[in-house]
């Protein structure tokens, strides 16, 4: 049991040097870690094949795991041991201003914290000196103490009470902190023999969580949230290398996504955090390919992968459970190169195995592609908000795709993630391109069209756009040569009717429907509303502006203003069965080769060596 004498002894900068310790553990575990996965493992796999070298690299992958697993416990003992130094300094002082006081007035302070004061004062009768006593402490509030109604006479009963007071209160308070850093310290353990399972991770998540509620006030209130990434970067280059190793350990999901830390730091930070969302949702027991889970595999996978000297490395920048998922990968390094783009997906994109595999090869294209032009590139791709959910087999997210409200709060997460590239690139005028796909180009568009534009961005690309809710390329702030559209003919999407003709078409199948219904039943119905939208659509086409898409002018129409390139027609939704394959390509240097090699121009600072398209 802690006692007033312990506290007042205890040396908190012991309990501090303790902390160190684990702190020096766990970067060892860190440094290891990293030699294991950029020297051992990259020069194995570059230059050895068979099953002897497959094997090698599966070990050395698991004891990598084990290394990190080793950083992350660590440096959670470590915090947990500074966080309780900071905790118990608190009653620690007001116990020790506490004896001051009562050596100063030649109190006795007993072993179990009564305080005994001398006589004093005198009776006004007899004249002696009123007799002295012992104060005993007490948590309780004043109209709970169990004390006689009457203080006795002696005047310094009541201040050997209050003393006496203070002390229990500190001692409580102290035995309380103690208890639940001894709880949290207990949990921190790893069975003998370390070889880190599934199961331990999802526990080291637990025990993050746990260490994270103990350290808020330590550690997490500093955290600058509510600061522009300019703020934020000043914060962090201010700290000491030591508070860095901290935040890193117990706070790799804040870190990971502030807008304004360095790229590198973030990648650290999201890679560890990533392991605890993986361990979290295995806990959860969720499975599937088309889970979260799975995209987040995915994502592992391809950051522990080999390193191809022809790909640009890959920084993990953000990464999240909330809403959909959230996700930010980058091709190169964002804060050191001259060319950096960040591409916004859209329509039914989240973090799953889809977004995994797909997004994230268009950004890695586009690097590829941008760095032939010039090898200092970056590229980006941004799933840093909800994009509507929509599908043939699930319309619940029909009503999201038809509104602009998710694009527009999408928009201001956008703007907050370019200003923190802006913040952090150590370029002195980088070249900065948006570019949006589907509803991602709503996205950008809205982004585009705040106050000031989107921060740092000198080039827009827009793809596949349903429009952007703006009448001109002028509005979208940085000039329109800058803006540059990729529009396939038989790209269904920027073929999307007006809101008037949607509007004809509702109307004229519901007629349709019901006169075809009341003549031939449920076939008659189909029929009848398939050729009422038709006709409606028609008479509502021929009074609409053909400028006008359903978020606006079309981009790629000459009254828009901006460049169009040149991309493959693709293959016809409906005649050549082709859907929306027009709509997903123009990333892809294997199917579309003239649209994604434009993209690389835009991106890598050649947009004038485009090759253009006529407008609509």
């Amino acid at each position: 049991m802690l006692t007033w004498a312990r506290l007042r002894d205890l040396k908190c900068s012991e309990l501090e040097a303790a902390a160190d310790g684990w702190g020096r553990a766990s970067n060892r575990a860190d440094a290891a870690r990293d030699r294991i996965d950029k020297q051992i493992l990259a020069g194995l796999e570059t230059t050895q094949e068979g099953e002897a070298a497959d094997a090698a690299v599966a070990r050395l992958g698991e004891l990598s795991r084990n290394f990190q697993y080793a950083y992350t416990e660590c440096g959670l003992v470590r915090t947990t041991l500074n966080s309780l130094a900071q905790e118990l300094r608190v009653p620690q002082r007001r116990l020790r201003a506490a004896l001051d006081d009562a050596a100063g007035l030649k109190f006795t302070v007993h072993a179990d914290g009564s305080v005994g004061y001398p006589p004093a004062g005198e009776d006004l009768i007899s004249r002696e000196k009123l007799p002295g006593g012992t104060a005993e402490g007490t948590t309780l509030p004043p109209l709970l103490s169990p004390r006689p109604p009457l203080a006795p006479p002696n005047p310094l009963a009541e201040k050997a009470q209050e003393i006496a007071d203070t002390i229990a209160h500190a001692v409580a308070e102290a035995r309380a902190v103690d208890a639940r850093y001894t709880a949290t310290l207990v949990k921190l353990t790893a069975e003998d023999g370390l070889r880190v399972t599934d199961a331990m991770w999802s526990d080291a998540n637990g025990d993050a969580r746990v260490v994270r509620g103990l350290a808020d006030e330590y550690l997490r209130d500093a955290i600058p949230r509510d600061k522009s990434p300019a703020e934020r970067k000043s914060w962090w280059d201010g700290l000491t290398q030591e508070q860095r190793e901290e935040y890193l350990a117990v706070y790799p999901d804040e870190i990971g996504n502030l807008d304004g830390i360095p790229s590198a730091i973030r990648d650290a930070a999201n890679r560890d955090n990533l392991s605890l969302l993986i361990g979290e949702l295995e806990g959860r027991g969720e499975e599937g390919p088309g889970t979260r889970l799975a995209g987040l595999r995915a994502i592992d996978e391809q950051l522990r992968a080999a390193r191809d000297p022809n790909v640009p490395p890959m920084y993990l920048l953000g990464i999240g459970n909330q809403g959909n998922g959230r996700a930010i990968i980058s091709f190169g390094d964002p804060d050191t190169s001259r060319n950096v783009s960040a591409y916004v997906p859209g329509l039914g994109t989240a973090l799953d195995e889809d977004f995994a595999r797909n997004d994230v090869q268009r950004a890695r294209d586009t690097a590829i592609g941008a760095q032939r032009y010039d090898p200092s590139s970056a590229s980006i791709v941004w799933l840093g908000y909800d994009a509507p959910q929509f599908s043939l087999t699930d319309i619940s997210g029909a009503t999201d795709v038809m509104s602009a409200d998710q694009a527009r709060a999408g928009a201001t997460s956008y703007n907050e993630f370019m200003s923190g590239i802006s913040a952090t690139n150590q370029n002195a005028d980088p070249h900065v391109t948006a570019i949006g796909h589907s509803y991602g180009s709503l996205t950008v568009g809205q982004a585009a069209q705040r106050e000031g534009g989107v921060p740092g961005v000198d080039e827009i690309v827009l793809l596949g756009s349903p429009g952007t809710g703006a009448k001109s390329a002028d509005d979208l702030g940085v000039g329109r040569s800058h803006v540059f559209v990729g529009a396939a003919d038989n790209d269904p999407v920027t073929a999307m009717p007006a809101k008037i003709e949607a509007r004809g078409m509702a109307a004229g199948a519901a007629s349709g429907a019901v006169v075809g219904g009341a003549m031939a039943g449920p076939v008659g119905a189909a029929v009848g509303g398939l050729g009422g939208g038709a006709v409606a659509y028609l008479a509502q086409d021929a009074q609409a502006d053909d400028r006008e898409i359903w978020y606006g002018t079309d981009p790629a129409h000459e009254a828009f203003g901006a460049r169009r390139f040149r991309v493959e027609d693709g293959p016809r939704p409906i005649g050549d069965a082709g859907g929306f394959a027009a709509h997903s390509s123009y990333f892809n240097p294997r199917v579309d080769e003239e649209s994604a090699r434009n993209i690389a121009k835009i991106v890598a600072g050649r947009g004038d060596r485009i090759n253009t398209q006529e407008p609509r």
